[in-house]
């Protein structure tokens, strides 16, 4: 690693290494979101036994499947944020671990059975959960003070490519799905996983790569100021979880949801999974539209901090998930609700990520001392997981031996929302005694 430069570019440009990392993001999160968008549906209609028989799961079984395979995605990266700053460096673990998530895309492609199932997820989540953090926190180190003030842009481009590979394989994926089989739906991000390592691999001597800190690292976690620090974040971070517990069903009850409505839209027939292509589609949309529209226009009437921005999406999760309630409810009088609704709920429930997941990206980083940057990103990526476990064990707990749910209809989406609403209240106060201190690498 001593071949390589470990700081940044003196410079008031944009980095020259930015854009092989935004390249592979793009083509890594095509290949997450693509296999993540079929599986809910991969599992209810598709999954055989060893002879070659149905061995599907029910709507229930599947999506507590889902969100404890989420769970594990975003817990890992603690692990591999670990391994980075402490022993192996970020590029190091990002290259060895990618090799890993590579093969669990393979599994699944290969292996229709639970067992393939069980396989390939496993290695997807230490793959892709391993990563996560340090490819965040590699971002921001290619940034010195001079350049310091493009960090908020480049976060912005940051979330764009992952949104950009999102769009593209939430409309490709089911489609293969359904006219190719799992084999191809699941090869396919596989084949963009493959592309996404050798893309980060060609950029290796353009990267400022940060040494791994070792005994310093362990040292400085466990100092006063790393738990004070961590301490801090974590309060923030436990609230931000309760977001990904609702965002996260769009993969799930969302998907069950739009196969009971008529998704006629545009003069399209869209498929049931396909309709999670509006997330990243939005997204594309409504960074631009907050950088340069809202979040200035709010600015004249209040300084918009970082975690004021976070307060305010957690409210507007709250009707995202009435909408869907109120859909249910006409579901249960044998309408046929229009897919529109739900495009509506996805509106604000996209507006509030770029409120709350954008922002927490830059927060998390500027917030880290500089020998913590890919440890507090895992924590962060923690967040997701606790979110994923919640719903995931009260999908446990509602569960009926018949496959029912205590939780049936609209009550469903009204516990979800009602948990939001007293977090976003909880929130506030919490942002009101939190003390910013911002760390760049020199």
């Amino acid at each position: 690693m001593s071949a390589y430069r470990t700081s940044p570019v003196s410079t008031n440009r944009m980095p020259p290494g930015i854009p092989y990392i935004i390249s592979n993001e793009a083509a890594e999160r095509f290949s997450f979101y693509g296999m993540k968008t079929i599986l809910a549906i991969f599992m209810t209609n598709y999954l055989v036994d060893g002879a070659g028989s149905p061995d599907l799961m029910n709507e229930g079984q599947a999506t507590v499947w889902v969100h404890a395979f989420v769970t594990a995605v975003y817990f890992t990266p603690l692990i591999g944020s670990f391994l980075a700053d402490a022993f192996l460096g970020k590029y190091k673990t990002i290259i060895c671990l990618s090799i890993v998530y590579c093969l669990g895309h393979l599994s699944l492609a290969l292996d229709e059975t639970r067992l393939g199932l069980i396989v390939g997820l496993s290695l997807i989540a230490i793959g892709a959960g391993g990563i996560k953090g340090c490819v965040s926190a590699h971002v921001g180190d290619q940034f010195g003070k001079e350049n310091g003030g493009l960090l908020e842009k480049v976060y912005g481009w940051f979330y764009l490519s992952i949104n950009l590979g999102a769009f593209a394989s939430t409309l490709l994926t089911p489609w293969l799905l359904e006219h190719y089989g799992p084999s191809v739906a699941f090869g396919v991000p596989g084949l963009l996983m493959l592309i996404a390592t050798l893309a980060f691999w060609a950029g290796r001597n353009e990267f400022a790569h940060v040494p791994a800190r070792g005994m310093e690292f362990i040292r400085q976690t466990f100092s006063s100021l790393g738990l004070k620090t961590m301490g801090k974040l974590m309060v923030i971070y436990v609230m931000v979880a309760m977001f990904w517990a609702l965002f996260d069903q769009t993969a799930s009850k969302w998907v069950f949801q739009a196969e009971e409505m008529d998704r006629n839209f545009m003069g399209i027939e869209w498929l049931s999974s396909q309709i999670q292509a509006v997330n990243p589609a939005l997204i594309l949309i409504l960074i631009p539209l907050f950088s340069w529209v809202v979040y200035p226009a709010i600015n004249r009437f209040f300084p918009l901090t970082p975690l004021r921005k976070i307060g305010m999406g957690f409210f507007l999760v709250v009707p995202s998930f009435l909408i869907p309630a109120w859909i249910e409810y006409r579901i249960g009088l044998g309408e046929t609700p229009g897919i529109g609704w739900q495009l509506l709920s996805y509106l604000l429930l996209t507006s509030a990520e770029v409120m709350i997941s954008v922002t927490c990206l830059e927060f998390s980083y500027t917030q880290a001392p500089r020998t913590m940057k890919s440890l507090v990103f895992g924590l962060f990526m923690a967040s997701v997981a606790l979110g994923n476990l919640f719903t995931s064990l009260v999908n446990v707990f509602i569960l009926n031996e018949d496959g029912s749910s205590k939780l049936d209809g609209p009550n469903y989406y009204l516990f979800f929302a009602g948990a939001m609403f007293v977090t976003a209240l909880v929130f506030v106060p919490v942002s009101m005694a939190y003390r910013e201190k911002t760390y760049l690498h020199e």
